[in-house]
């Protein structure tokens, strides 16, 4: 992602870091910058959902193109004085003084009091020939996102995933023409008989490829010959969340290996937080958005009262008390 605005300070210390750069990070650093924190927002450059031409549902952002998005959210930022490094995080590391080294690739080191991860998730696409190459256009994950634009449009959905006949009875609301493909993945007769009843229909067989006509889908071919024409095809990726560089500090995760967070975004140990795809594979732009938000008012708070408890000890040791003078400034 091309990229206008560069940390250009001498700075290596910071109230936050914000690794990851999407609707989350980027929303986490607004609320702390405007909350007068100094905050560093380290970003690859390698946004989930830069193959598509638009997002939706997203209010007032609806159509806009995501890179747009995220463009107009860095200049916000830096705006309120956060900074804003393209690199890769190697690592967190904790620090001996207390708070936290995020070691970028390359050799930098920056040292921060907290650290929210906000580094979203890999989309491991199935081994189909064609479809990685039409990923983002025609062929598509989500249905609130996308369903809109291909409505009454014959779809055809690859039962690559054990939610996929769920995503083929949803996708039902937005197209009375929605193929079934079992693929690799042979149906329930409790499935078959829930797409049956939406009226959905199944095509038997392996998917053996997708063909596209001028950078457009045109088909998806199975393995038999027979080709079904459409205007979309929606498959469910595996999901992996890009969490490593929280390893080591042995924040709780779940049975599926996701980080555990409260509400807020708190991690298991305290200083580290994660918002959102990196924990929650099902929020959209607009939802992560709120989750950074969150995290940083919770986050802001707990600064608030760390400080607090610093300048009350020192008060305390200067022998002052709520009676004695204030010292004429």
């Amino acid at each position: 992602m091309t990229c206008a605005h560069k940390d250009t300070t001498d700075r290596t210390s910071y109230d936050v870091i914000v690794i990851g750069g999407g609707a989350a990070g980027l929303n986490a650093a607004l609320v702390l910058a405007r909350a007068r924190r100094t905050v560093a927002v380290v970003d690859a450059g390698a946004p989930r959902n830069a193959p598509a031409a638009h997002m939706h549902g997203f209010l007032s952002r609806d159509g806009v193109p995501p890179l747009t998005v995220l463009e107009t959210g860095r200049a916000e930022i830096v705006r309120y004085g956060a900074a804003v490094i393209d690199a890769e995080v190697d690592q967190v590391e904790a620090a001996e003084a207390g708070g936290y080294v995020v070691r970028l690739a390359g050799g930098a080191a920056l040292d921060a009091r907290h650290v929210v991860l906000a580094s979203g998730l890999r989309d491991e696409l199935p081994e189909i020939p064609g479809l990685r190459a039409l990923w983002g256009n025609d062929v598509h994950f989500c249905p609130y996102c996308h369903g809109y634009e291909v409505r009454d449009q014959p779809i055809v959905v690859l039962g690559v995933h054990p939610a996929s006949p769920g995503q083929a009875l949803l996708l039902r609301q937005w197209s009375p023409d929605v193929v079934y493909v079992p693929h690799g993945r042979p149906l329930t007769d409790e499935e078959r008989e829930r797409l049956a009843a939406r009226g959905i229909a199944v095509a038997e067989g392996p998917v053996s490829a997708l063909v596209g006509k001028d950078g457009r889908l045109h088909a998806v071919e199975l393995a038999d010959g027979r080709a079904l024409e459409c205007a979309a095809v929606f498959a469910f990726p595996e999901m992996s969340p890009n969490d490593a560089a929280f390893d080591g500090l042995g924040c709780e995760k779940d049975e599926g290996g996701r980080l555990v967070t409260d509400r807020a975004g708190r991690t298991s140990r305290p200083g580290l937080w994660a918002v959102g795809n990196v924990v929650d594979s099902r929020a959209q732009a607009i939802t992560a958005a709120g989750m950074g938000a969150a995290a940083a008012f919770a986050l802001n708070h707990e600064l608030v009262d760390e400080e607090t408890e610093r300048d009350l000890a020192a008060y305390r040791a200067a022998g002052r008390s709520p009676e004695s003078p204030v010292p004429a400034s």
